[in-house]
């Protein structure tokens, strides 16, 4: 099974529940400034290859928590416009 159709079968019946009003606001957040000035440290050193390997672990979940979000987002979106 693809990890799109798995996304697609796990998150589905979450946004499915989305009103309008809910699907804007979600799709309207964002994260905190202190959240994202340190995704943006680490992006940084991930660049320049000076990672720890607990700073590589914590930008590793901030990269599959930011793709889950989006996705997230992204059916609200969808739902906004249909």
């Amino acid at each position: 099974m693809s990890t799109s159709s798995v996304s697609e079968r796990m998150l589905s019946p979450l946004t499915d529940c989305f009103t309008p009003e809910i699907a804007r606001q979600v799709s309207e957040a964002d994260i905190d400034s202190e959240t994202q000035e340190r995704i943006n440290e680490l992006a940084t050193k991930a660049n320049q290859s000076v990672l720890t390997d607990e700073e590589r672990e914590e930008y590793s979940q901030f990269v599959e928590y930011i793709d889950l979000v989006a996705i997230i987002k992204a059916k609200a979106r969808l739902k906004i416009h249909n």
